[in-house]
This record gives structure tokens, C-alpha cells and sequence, in this order.
């Protein structure tokens, strides 16, 4: 019955489509553009400093390096295979304590992204790690969203068109459910559920006091459960300020997402108390796109929106000297980017 349930629900829901599915009329819109081009890999020119204009396979250190240190949580670097005594040393000189944050620094869609509580937890997490990976610091501001910039390369004012707000998979407690049957009563929440049998196990079998609550996933992914909110209304010239003067800091930037936890949008609008959790690329999605109020009609255009202004953007710095991808290489980042996608599938 939860099978045809959850299988009900994504099919009157189009947010939880199959990625394949949503995106295959903006195929042909994503061809007309390669052939103005004459590239299937414009997109590299889009952002020159970061690998593949940030489309696909892009390192996250090497981004984070490319940002301010103030405006990102304290991150360290480990190659695949790495110790937990060397993770214990190389953390004793920074300010990353329990709980923090470990993910991939090459990953895609909060796959094997986790919240770290003890060495424990680390050490069974770092058993199916062959790659190398980051460790950052938990940010425990409470708000998260995801801000779609771009600036053309010629220009110093960008623009914000579009901002997510993100809620995060929390239930709370009645005194009587467990975690799980709090779970299932969400229909969002609940095709996540075998996800978190396999992270949880018995302890979703718990019931949690009435108001209580709790953080099943402490990021804000929609793939992972998070419900994703429109919230454009917030742009406002103060803001836009903020996020122009960070990004004209990174450099070459020009296209992309800036996911950003902080305390408060008064706050935020003045530039304190906040932190950029990622930086994306060329592969951004304007993820307001997936606010349940939109439609698939909606979702297309925005899209195609933003495509055209990449390829504007690319085709701009392709002009100055940036190069694109040749065919063979387009190619093989799309053989490369679906192995990742398979192997952290596999093992998350």
C-alpha cells in the first residue's frame, strides 16, 4: 500500500519526476543552443576558473578556493582512503568539532553527504569512501536558501533571479507515533523512507515526546525530502547588493547558485551572519522551479530562461578566448558524470 502510495503521489506531483523526464523537451531547445554554439559544451566558458564552467565533475575544494574564507564554514580537504587518526591531527588545529559535515568533493545531488557525529560514525563512513572527500564545519543557522545569480562578463551589477527556501526533513513528536508513522503521514516525507530505514534502522521506531522534533536530514536537498519554496519575492536591493559584492569577489564567476544558511533575512541583506554551504556552476538549477505551487509549464520556462542566458554568458567569454568542450570531451563528461551518479547511488 506505501509503494502505491508514494507512486501515486509522484506522479500527480511533477517535482518528484524522474529528472530524465522533466528535462527531455528542453533537450531540443539545449541542442538548438549548441548548434548557435557549435558546441555541445558551450557551458565551459561560462565560469573559465572553475572546471567544466561548474556543469559536471567539478571539484568543491577547488571552488571554496575560490571564495573569500570568510564567507564559507572552515573545510578540509582529504584524499580517498585517508585515516581517521590523520582526520583526528588535521582537525585539532581548526574549529570543525562534532557534529560536522563530510561529503564528496566531487558529488551531485546530496548523495553520500552526512552529518558526522562521532568517530564511529566517521570511521563506518569512511569504509565506503573511494574518493576523496570533504570535512566541513556544521553551520546551525536556521535558515537555508539556494540564489540564482548571474552577471554578464562585461558588466559589475549582477542579477538574482530566483530564490528557494528550503525546509528540511523534520517531524514532530505527538507522545504517541513513532518516528516512522510521523514519517508516513507526510506524503513528501515518505519517499524517503527507505532511505532512512537504511540510515536509521530501529531508531525510527521511536516515539518522539509531543512538540519535539527532529532533523531527519540536516541539509537542504529536495532529492533527500526537503521541501522547496518559491521565495523570489525576497529580492530586494539590499540584498542584491550583498550577493553582487560576494560574488564580484570570486573570480570569473558569472552563472550559477550560491546555497547559503543564515539567521535572519534582516541580517542577511546587511552582509553578517551567514554562510555560503556551496557554490554551483553551470549545472545549477533555479531550483525555485520546484516550489509545489509551480507548474511543469512553469518549470520549462525558467529553464530555458536560464539556458539562454548561459549561453549568452559563454558564448560572451568564448569571444574573449575561453574555450569550449570539443565533442569527444562533452562526450566523455557524460560517460564520467553518469559513473559518479551510478557509484554514489550504489553505495548511499
Amino acid at each position: 500500500m506505501r509503494t502505491l502510495k508514494n507512486t501515486i503521489h509522484r506522479i500527480l506531483n511533477w517535482e518528484h519526476w524522474n529528472t530524465n523526464v522533466i528535462y527531455f523537451p528542453i533537450f531540443f531547445y539545449w541542442i538548438f543552443l549548441s548548434i548557435k554554439a557549435r558546441s555541445l559544451g558551450f557551458f565551459n566558458a561560462s565560469n573559465p576558473k572553475i572546471i567544466n564552467g561548474g556543469f559536471a565533475l567539478e571539484s568543491k575544494k577547488e571552488i571554496y578556493d575560490l571564495i573569500p574564507t570568510q564567507y564559507y564554514p572552515d573545510t578540509l580537504f582529504f584524499k580517498a582512503h585517508e585515516t581517521v587518526d590523520n582526520i583526528k591531527n588535521a582537525l585539532e588545529n581548526t574549529s570543525i568539532n562534532f557534529p560536522f559535515i563530510i561529503k564528496p568533493d566531487i558529488g551531485l545531488q546530496g548523495l553520500r553527504v552526512e552529518k558526522i557525529n562521532s568517530w564511529k560514525s566517521l570511521n563506518a563512513y569512511l569504509q565506503k569512501t573511494n574518493y576523496d572527500f570533504l570535512v566541513q564545519k556544521c553551520i546551525k543557522y536556521p535558515l537555508e536558501i539556494g540564489v540564482f545569480y548571474y552577471r554578464m562578463p562585461n558588466e559589475r551589477q549582477g542579477v538574482i533571479s530566483g530564490i528557494v527556501n528550503k525546509d528540511f526533513l523534520i517531524v514532530e513528536g505527538n507522545g504517541i507515533n513513532t518516528v516512522q508513522e510521523l514519517v508516513e503521514q507526510n506524503s513528501r516525507f515518505a519517499l524517503q523512507l527507505a532511505t532512512l530505514k537504511k540510515k536509521y534502522g530501529d531508531k525510527l521506531n521511536a516515539v518522539l515526546p509531543k512538540r519535539a522534533k527532529l532533523n531527519l536530514m540536516p541539509y537542504g536537498n529536495h532529492v533527500r525530502g526537503s521541501k522547496f519554496t518559491d521565495v523570489s519575492h525576497k529580492i530586494n536591493d539590499n540584498l542584491l547588493q550583498t550577493i553582487n559584492n560576494i560574488c564580484l569577489q570570486v573570480p570569473d564567476f558569472h552563472f550559477g547558485r550560491l546555497d547559503i544558511m543564515f539567521n535572519s533575512w534582516e541580517d542577511l541583506e546587511q552582509g553578517k551572519n551567514f554562510s555560503i554551504i556551496e557554490l554551483n556552476g553551470a549545472g545549477s538549477e533555479p531550483t525555485h522551479i520546484y516550489d509545489p505551487k509551480h507548474s511543469i509549464f512553469f518549470a520549462w520556462k525558467e529553464i530555458i530562461k536560464h539556458y539562454n542566458i548561459l549561453y549568452k554568458i559563454s558564448t560572451h567569454n568564448h569571444q574573449k578566448g575561453y574555450s569550449y568542450l570539443n565533442l569527444q570531451e562533452s562526450r566523455q563528461l557524460i560517460i564520467d558524470n553518469k559513473r559518479l551518479t551510478n557509484y554514489l547511488k550504489s553505495i548511499s
